[in-house]
């Protein structure tokens, strides 16, 4: 519901013990999105209508499977490497229907793969490499078409599941008959592998940070057969755990490779080394998603075969597949959109807000080999403080003091009045495509309620206004705020801005923020890192403040809900526990933690809404992070290209490459090229040298 500014204002003026109240001023609500007619809308259906387990008549492979590998008995026949009900996506939901095989989906990543064990820290490259490996317990990206009363995870590792009468214990049943692609079963010795040797070993951490919080503070998980297992929670019916069991927070890795690396099970091994034994020239790493690594060439490629135990089928009995080889240019972030709008690549995402224009007037051409699908504005950036003051990372002198500094409100509107949004929009690109954004919850989510939204506008006054209350002046005439006496000596206030460096967009966002807070007279620094590294020192708490994007919690709220606050020791990207083993939460913090925790404990629609609203108030009221810019980012797919879902996003439940479940893309006969590299060939034995054929 969105209501006029009169009635806002009357709503932020008599919130007793807030912001708006303490300012004694009007908070104003954001500026409205301007429409932008290039964005579409998916086609929603019900879960029923993408997918089921079953038990088909029959099945079916490519032929030269059939003939090369299965004739030869180096492969079962196909029916006995699926499971008796593999997963089977129902054509209805296909938009271009039953698909073929044969072809290449080719990408450009600017990640490179450190090697192969996600489990224990190590990225495999991004871009969607991650993607076509790991499978997870469940799974989310595609919920972006289905019906909002019908929302849930879809299943996946896990094909169903109940509850206890109580709501304590979920009971999950496994799909039995699943094998890795090197033929091992799947069983639930791989689901407690990584729960009990790396959820809850906490050195050997998953890359994205899970920690046993990340399910609820007391959860627990137990193997009740090879196929069924048991979680028990603290809080009765927290559904809302099914979104965590996605990816990339429950994807198990293969036991029988990674448990003999590992030092619970291998005492002459060190911790990092077991990280470390899976390095990218490890070939042929054991998988349950739809494609292995086969070749890897530093700086130039990863190239991926079909797995031929894969457990997913189409309704005519295919098993999926349809493209045998993927590639994985390793180029930069950068050249994604642009190149594969050229027609270099069939697939990406283009963030290059500068270039949108001309995309859009050349995907509008009849000879451009691809097309431009925009969904909602789910791309956003915003500016994170390091909210911890009891010693995560390990802080110096200077950086506690920012620290305390960052947790001052005044100082935090002083910041954010600094901030001229629409500037930094207009920075990237002139047009209807980026929007101000105050932070907390995107615009293009459900749960978004302009009316609970707090904007500060870009204000001189209210920049000197606000350093004056926090005791930061210009003591020494050279522009910039100094600390107060006998703090640092009275120097001035530098803040270090952790920044990426692999993006032309986010340098050129981090650049004009940082221009505007200088000219406000807050020396900020930037200090510009590549992603691996960054990410390292943003979970080991060394920043005072990093440029985020704004992640699944922001957009789809019922994806990643634990990180909207901190509600456990180890869980929030901007506030975690110290070395005293606490959590310094500020009140308002601890009003967040509260708000997220009913909202996970509730599934009620209407609680949800109401919860949402009064989170998005306290959020942006309080400034918990500073909003940047937001924009709708496209995706690039080549018209060659079949079974795109309509209204494809960027971001939402999940990035694109896991949305479009590319399994079920194909290229027809008439538009395939002759792109493969390795043409009728398998993945070999865990750790040989590339395919064979």
């Amino acid at each position: 519901m969105r209501t006029d500014l009169a009635a806002t204002l009357i709503v932020a003026l008599t919130i007793g013990g807030h912001p708006a109240a303490a300012l004694g001023q009007a908070i104003q609500p954001p500026p409205p999105p301007p429409d932008f007619a290039e964005q579409s809308d998916s086609v929603l259906v019900s879960i029923s209508d993408i997918l089921s387990f079953r038990a088909l008549t029959e099945y079916h492979e490519p032929d030269w499977v059939t003939l090369n590998f299965v004739a030869s008995g180096r492969l079962p026949p196909v029916q006995e490497r699926l499971p008796r009900e593999p997963l089977v996506y129902t054509a209805a939901n296909m938009p271009d229907g039953i698909g073929v095989y044969g072809d290449v989906l080719r990408h450009i990543t600017g990640g490179r793969p450190e090697g192969w064990n996600f489990m224990a820290g190590q990225s495999q490259g991004w871009g969607g490499i991650e993607f076509g490996m790991m499978e997870c317990l469940t799974r989310t990206a595609p919920l972006f078409q289905v019906k909002p009363d019908e929302l849930e995870p879809l299943p996946n590792l896990a094909k169903s599941w109940e509850w206890s009468a109580d709501g304590h214990q979920l009971t999950m049943h496994l799909i039995e008959g699943a094998k890795w692609s090197d033929g091992v079963p799947f069983t639930s010795e791989d689901v407690m592998f990584y729960w009990e040797d790396h959820v809850l070993d906490p050195l050997a951490t998953p890359l994205l940070g899970t920690m046993p919080d990340t399910f609820g503070v007391g959860t627990t998980l137990a193997a009740l057969d090879d196929y069924t297992v048991r979680w028990t929670f603290s809080s009765p019916f927290p559904t809302q755990y099914l979104y965590e069991m996605a990816f990339g927070n429950f994807c198990p890795g293969p036991a029988h490779i990674l448990k003999p690396q590992h030092p619970r099970y291998n005492p002459d091994n060190t911790y990092e080394a077991y990280k470390n034994a899976f390095p990218p020239e490890y070939m042929n790493m054991p998988v349950m998603g739809p494609w292995v690594p086969v070749v890897y060439r530093p700086d130039e490629i990863v190239v991926m075969r079909r797995n031929p135990y894969f457990w997913k089928v189409d309704e005519a009995g295919n098993q999926l597949p349809y493209l045998d080889e993927v590639h994985y240019l390793l180029g930069s972030w950068d050249d994604i959109g642009v190149r594969t709008l050229a027609g270099a690549a069939d697939f990406g995402g283009m963030d290059q807000v500068h270039t949108f224009v001309e995309a859009l007037k050349r995907a509008a051409e009849p000879s451009a080999p691809s097309t431009l699908i925009f969904g909602p504005r789910t791309a956003a950036y915003m500016l994170l403080l390091n909210m911890s003051a009891n010693g995560w990372g390990e802080p110096d002198a200077r950086a506690q003091a920012v620290r305390e500094l960052n947790r001052n409100l005044d100082f935090r509107i002083a910041v954010t009045s600094a901030l001229d949004r629409q500037r930094i929009g207009e920075a990237l690109v002139k047009g209807p495509f980026t929007a101000v954004y105050p932070g907390g919850l995107l615009s293009g989510t459900p749960y978004y309620d302009a009316a609970s939204t707090s904007y500060y506008p870009p204000s001189a006054e209210m920049v000197a206004s606000h350093f004056a209350k926090a005791d930061l002046e210009d003591r020494d005439g050279d522009g910039f705020v100094n600390w107060p006496p006998g703090t640092l000596d009275g120097g001035n206030v530098q803040i270090v801005f952790l920044a990426p460096n692999d993006s032309m967009l986010e340098v050129a966002i981090v650049e004009a923020a940082t221009e505007q807070l200088n000219a406000a007279g807050l020396q900020v620094i930037i200090d510009f890192r590549g992603g691996n590294q960054r990410l390292a020192l943003e979970q080991a708490g060394s920043f005072d403040w990093t440029l985020n994007r704004a992640d699944t919690e922001f957009i789809a709220v019922v994806q990643g809900t634990p990180q909207l606050a901190p509600i456990g020791p180890r869980v929030h990207r901007a506030h975690r526990v110290g070395t005293d083993g606490t959590l310094d939460l500020l009140p308002f913090e601890a009003e967040l933690v509260e708000i997220v925790q009913a909202f996970i404990g509730t599934s009620d629609p209407a609680s949800r809404v109401e919860l949402m609203r009064r989170y998005q108030r306290v959020y942006t009221e309080n400034l918990y992070a500073i909003g940047l810019t937001q924009f709708a980012a496209p995706v690039v797919v080549n018209k060659r290209v079949a079974n795109v879902p309509v209204g494809l996003p960027q971001l939402m439940f999940n990035f694109d490459v896991d949305a479009a479940m590319r399994e079920r893309l194909y290229v027809p006969i008439d538009k395939q090229s002759d792109y493969e590299l390795y043409p009728k060939t398998l993945p070999g034995s865990p750790g040989s040298d590339g395919p064979i054929d």
